[in-house]
């Protein structure tokens, strides 16, 4: 007996050892993200590494129902834990805290927009979609519009906007890497997408859902505990942190003055100067004003309903019942992080206020908040963790319908109808391959904020994708003569608008760029190019005239409405 407790105690006092070690490795660099292998943050991250991998393992595709749609055999509420881990990405766990430190109140734009866009899918396309019963976005455009060729588009397009979605992803995994790993960011995100693709490759749709559920865990036990701790460290309400962190805003508005005894990591006394503009809806000082907020919000609502792999969760659930359900549950499990975000943008700003510690990368700025503040090492560890299973959890799931596009929309649909089971799955597998080296790829350039890439996928998605899926299904009279008009005219906004963007980063002058940059921004473009697209699809559709076909319109109506027709002859008489 004595034996044993004297190896507990020697296993403690080791234990002790590193944990100390590591706590003045973070204190010594809680500004920096490089530095060598962190040994606790680094077990944390394996274990979940090497946890993903089993239950992918476990959960393998089979066949390509499961590789798409995961044999239709989740539940509401398994569903909406992997919605929220699937929509919890990079861009929320550390972009929207990002955007808050950097840009204050203007920040909270992409909250109320991202949240507002569930709510639209709520109301308008949940259930809907899954009683179109189709397994992808751009199987239901192909079909609806009875035109392969706006098939092949969606497919394109589907493909486009994940890859879009995905390089915002690839840039937090690579940051996350590269502070836990101690190496440099170019290898981090090397290292961090081929994990990720090796589970997603294995597993497709069924292991992916499976994998988002323990992600959602992770993700909000990683950011919860330390928001807590933060509240309860600094003297906050940290009952209730949500509300806690608002007397932290006030502090920042009002000034903080230096408190005896109360440093961050480094030794800085906490205090701050007076910061109005913090909490000031529109700040001049910034360029930011009332029309870029609303625009920002309005892009990312409609972007949201028509991002293909938000949609394609629609056809996991058996019923379509079951769709609307796990909505619900997804927008109650997503707000438990979102109304948390702020937190970590709050407590940042009073932490980072000295000017000693200069400026610092907004996007890891949640990581900075947990160093700066000293929290125990392994609880900076789990934050850490948990802002790589938010990555990952949106990249698989941007895998799987990036290449689903590729296999079943583009080869299978559109180039080989005959194509087997065994040979669609091939092509998927090749198709996940392409996208994660496009992705990295892409990601290894920088070119914006984390939150700041995914809104050009959102402003694409409400473009293109958005207006064929409403008019779609809430108007048989949109025809495929509109529906090109539409995506030409989405298309074509959002051309230019990411022309002027990869302009400007290449130091290229263009006419009007300032215009552009101020009503036709790549992160919120889609406040008029989704507008003009379905103006666009109405007039053609009505110009050319209703030709969509008597069985598109009665499927509509019967199978996707509930519409019975031989109770009502004016509804009969409506689809002639």
């Amino acid at each position: 007996m004595k034996n044993i407790f004297a190896r507990l105690f020697a296993l403690f006092g080791a234990c002790s050892l590193v944990t100390n070690a590591f706590a003045e490795e973070v204190a010594s660099k809680a500004t920096q993200l490089e530095g060598s292998f962190k040994l606790i943050p680094g077990i944390i991250l394996i274990v979940i590494l090497v946890t993903f991998v089993m239950v992918g393992i476990l959960n393998r595709a089979k066949d390509t129902s499961s590789y798409w749609a995961a044999g239709r055999k989740i539940s509401p509420v398994g569903s909406g834990m992997a919605i929220a881990s699937n929509w919890m990405s990079a861009a929320s766990f550390l972009g929207m805290a990002a955007i808050m430190y950097g840009a204050g109140y203007h920040g909270l734009s992409y909250v109320v927009g991202w949240t507002g866009g569930y709510v639209l899918l709520l109301v308008l396309m949940a259930s809907q979609v899954r009683r179109y019963g189709k397994y992808t976005a751009a199987d239901f455009i192909g079909d609806r519009f009875y035109s392969k060729g706006l098939r092949g588009v969606g497919a394109v397009l589907a493909l486009l906007i994940s890859l879009s979605y995905c390089v915002g992803q690839f840039a937090g995994i690579g940051l996350m890497f590269k502070w836990i790993l101690g190496i440099d960011y170019s290898t981090a995100v090397i290292v961090g997408s081929s994990v990720v693709l090796l589970y997603t490759l294995i597993s497709g749709m069924m292991g992916v859902t499976k994998n988002m559920q323990i992600q959602y865990v992770i993700i909000i036990i990683s950011f919860i505990i330390p928001m807590v701790m933060l509240c309860y460290k600094f003297g906050y309400n940290f009952w209730f942190p949500q509300v806690g962190y608002g007397e932290a805003v006030t502090d920042i508005v009002n000034g903080l003055p230096a408190k005896e005894g109360v440093v961050n990591s480094i030794g800085n006394s906490i205090g701050i100067l007076p910061s109005p503009e913090f909490a000031m809806p529109f700040d001049p000082a910034t360029g930011k004003d009332s029309f870029q907020w609303i625009a920002i919000c309005f892009s990312l609502m409609i972007g949201t309903a028509g991002l293909p792999h938000v949609i394609q969760r629609f056809y996991v659930v058996p019923r379509a019942r079951d769709a609307r359900l796990s909505v619900v549950w997804g927008l109650f499990f997503i707000c438990v992080l979102y109304w948390s975000a702020p937190l970590y943008s709050a407590f940042g700003k009073i932490l980072s206020a000295n000017p000693e510690i200069g400026k610092l990368n907004k996007d890891a700025i949640v990581v900075y908040a947990a160093q700066l503040a000293n929290l125990y090492p392994p609880i900076v560890g789990l934050l850490a963790a948990g802002a790589v299973s938010a990555a990952f959890s949106t990249v698989s799931g941007l895998l799987v319908a990036g290449a689903s596009a590729f296999s079943h929309d583009l080869y299978y649909k559109t180039l080989n109808p005959k194509a087997s089971e065994k040979t669609q799955m091939i092509m998927a597998r090749v198709g996940t391959i392409l996208m994660a080296i496009i992705v990295a790829s892409i990601a290894l350039l920088k070119l914006a904020l984390i939150a700041q890439l995914v809104a050009a996928a959102f402003s694409l998605a409400g473009c293109t994708i958005f207006p064929l899926f409403l008019l779609g299904i809430w108007w048989s009279g949109s025809n495929r003569a509109g529906a090109w008009a539409g995506v030409i005219v989405g298309g074509g906004i959002s051309l230019l608008s990411i022309a002027y963007f990869i302009a400007a980063k290449q130091g290229i002058a263009l006419p009007a760029a300032e215009f552009m940059n101020t009503y036709l921004n790549p992160w919120y473009f889609a406040w008029i190019g989704a507008p003009l697209a379905i103006i666009a699809n109405i007039v053609v559709s009505k110009i050319t005239g209703c030709d969509t076909p008597i069985e598109i319109k009665k499927f509509l109506a019967t199978q996707v409405h509930g519409v019975k027709l031989e109770d009502s002859k004016q509804e009969k008489a409506e689809l002639v």
